[in-house]
């Protein structure tokens, strides 16, 4: 035993240890000459199991939707047998024939009333019409019958289907039809001579009309469906299937065999046929001395069956056949696996050992190596990734270069716009209150606004803030410029009180407000008006700052844009350094999705549009 094993041992070492392409040939060898020689024993055997369970799941799924819409067709026969029920027309002629004939009875020892030919003709006229209607509803209704109280029939065809004996027929079918109130009954299929003398076959939708005031009977309409409709679909399956259908009511009645035999005859003619049961299912059994699979279902609404007769010897036919070609196609492709894994083995291998090969190069840092692509299998879909994956990292690390000298160079941009000096501060308050020792009150307002602005610069660039102090910072500026300029600018913000607690950063807003000053200003208007307006979009917290100057360009504004997204533009455009610089910050900070957005103002101005991040829920106040 230990033996054994060691030689087990030994030989799997030897097999991984050998070059790729021998590995894969062996591999090859193995799984084509086992499974096939495998394949080809026990195909023969399992092929008609197969075969079977194929033909009973195909079938059934078959007959069930025959059955579906054998159904759907009995049902728009029952519903066409309803339409009087609806008709006032027909109930009222058929009210009025009633009356008509039973004027006509010869009284106790008296005589007929003579026959009002102009009366007749009207009952007739106004009934055929309607039953003409119902004859062009639906493919299928063969002939409508309405009869009245007293055996009168009315109908309208031009099929000549019309049956013969239909006084008969209408005698049947009123007793059939005596306790059934005003539902439809389904009988099973007859066979009757037409009026022009032919064999015809059809089952039938018996129901009584009722007079909706008293509820009693005032006449019978009867629906001769067309077996045609089912026989189209019939001789489809039996195609499909290569056996003999047939169709059986709940009393054993044939409605509709396939092969023409046994139309409106009883299923006792077959006994072995008799033991189904309610549902669906399939068995073995000789039928007329032919042994065949039968499979069955039945319908749940009219409880009629569903025969589907397959001689055995056809689902064998093909087994034999697919033996002799498995047989064949298993040698063939022997012979041609042995050819085929020398092949592939070393063709398989060739671009992995390339591959290979480049990776140590990557690991060496050299990002510059491409793979040759010249196929699309897996390989080549392989090598496809190892370049895009070495382009990308290349590009990573670009960008993160990229990114951290743009975060320095904006931060330093911020920082060099600042007025930072503390002393300067201290300063300006000892100014102001000599100024205000002085009774110089515009002095020390302007250097008391000075300095809020001077404190809200003072501190590091990378401090956040919120939006309220921003507006208040941009409150104080506009001030301030108001003082040099006196009443030369109106600002104008409207934010719900429930965004100034939002966190955001700081310096956003004052430059984006500067910018529309000093590049947009009117000098032929008497006073610039800056609104700002804060509000959200369902993706973003949008601050929008409009001012009613000169306005830019289309093609200004197109520069701007592009340089928001990224997009390398030459050309400086007026004023774009600061905006830039805004934007830049943004989506440091909150991602590329965020950023500003220049726009024609409504009234030819500039509309500048901030979008940030959202608000948490928990940093809205009330």
């Amino acid at each position: 035993m230990i033996n054994v094993r060691r030689w087990v041992g030994s030989a799997w070492s030897k097999l991984m240890d050998m070059p790729m392409e021998r590995k894969l040939l062996f591999v090859f060898l193995v799984i084509i000459v086992l499974p096939l020689t495998f394949i080809g024993y026990v195909s023969y055997s399992n092929y008609t199991n197969s075969i079977e369970k194929t033909t009973v799941s195909y079938s059934a799924n078959l007959m069930t939707a025959m059955m579906e819409r054998t159904d759907d067709y009995i049902d728009d026969m029952m519903r066409i047998s309803s339409i009087p029920a609806y008709q006032a027309e027909i109930k009222q002629n058929l009210i009025r024939s009633n009356a008509y004939y039973a004027s006509r009875q010869p009284a106790s020892g008296g005589d007929q009333a003579p026959e009002d030919l102009n009366q007749v003709l009207l009952i007739q006229r106004g009934i055929q019409s309607s039953v003409k209607f119902i004859n062009n509803m639906k493919r299928g209704a063969n002939v409508v019958y309405i009869f009245d109280e007293y055996g009168n029939g009315y109908y309208s065809t031009e099929s000549g289907a019309v049956r013969m004996d239909l006084e008969q027929s209408y005698n049947q079918w009123k007793e059939l039809s005596a306790n059934s109130g005003g539902k439809a009954i389904l009988l099973g299929t007859e066979a009757y001579t037409s009026i022009l003398n032919s064999n015809k076959y059809a089952f039938t939708v018996v129901r009584k009309i009722l007079d909706d005031a008293t509820l009693q009977p005032i006449g019978l309409i009867a629906v001769d469906t067309d077996i045609g409709v089912i026989e189209d679909q019939m001789v489809e399956m039996d195609k499909l299937t290569q056996g003999i259908s047939f169709i059986v009511d709940e009393n054993g009645g044939i409605i509709y065999d396939s092969d023409k035999e046994h139309h409106a005859k009883s299923i006792i003619q077959s006994p072995e046929l008799l033991h189904v049961s309610e549902g669906s299912g399939s068995f073995y059994a000789t039928v007329d001395g032919v042994d065949q699979l039968v499979m069955y279902t039945t319908s749940p609404n009219t409880h009629w069956k569903l025969y589907v007769l397959i001689p055995e010897r056809e689902l064998k036919s093909d087994s034999i056949r697919i033996r002799n070609v498995t047989w064949a196609a298993t040698f063939v492709s022997l012979a041609l696996a042995l050819l085929i894994s020398t092949l592939l083995s070393y063709a398989l291998t060739k671009p992995l050992r390339k591959m290979m090969r480049l990776m140590r190069t990557v690991q060496e840092g050299d990002f510059s190596v491409q793979f040759p692509v010249k196929r699309r299998d897996e390989t080549g879909q392989l090598g496809h990734q190892f370049n895009r994956m070495i382009v990308r990292i290349d590009q990573l690390i670009k960008e993160i270069y990229e990114m951290e000298t743009k975060k320095n160079e904006a931060e330093m941009f911020a920082l060099q716009t600042q007025i930072n000096p503390h002393f300067m501060y201290n300063t300006l308050e000892t100014i102001r209150m000599v100024a205000e020792l002085n009774d110089d009150e515009a002095a020390s307002d302007m250097l008391f606004v000075f300095g809020k602005l001077l404190r809200y610069s003072i501190g590091e660039v990378r401090e956040r803030t919120v939006i309220g102090a921003e507006l208040e910072h941009v409150r104080n500026y506009v001030e301030m410029l108001n003082y040099r300029y006196p009443n030369r600018f109106d600002l104008r913000i409207d934010a719900d009180a429930s965004y100034e607690q939002i966190p955001t950063l700081k310096l956003l807003l004052q430059p984006i407000v500067e910018n529309a000053i000093y590049h947009g200003l009117d000098d032929r208007k008497a006073v610039m008006r800056i609104d700002i307006r804060v509000d959200q979009s369902d993706q973003f917290l949008l601050v929008h700052v409009i001012d009613d100057g000169i306005g830019m360009t289309p093609e200004t504004r197109e520069r701007l844009n592009l340089s928001f997204a990224g997009v390398d533009v030459s050309k400086p455009s007026r004023g774009g350094i600061g905006l830039r610089n805004v934007c830049e910050r943004i989506k440091l900070h909150y991602g590329h999705r965020y950023g500003m957005q220049v726009l024609e103002g409504p009234e030819g101005g500039t509309e500048v549009v901030l979008r940030l991040p959202l608000p948490q829920p928990d940093t809205i106040s009330d």
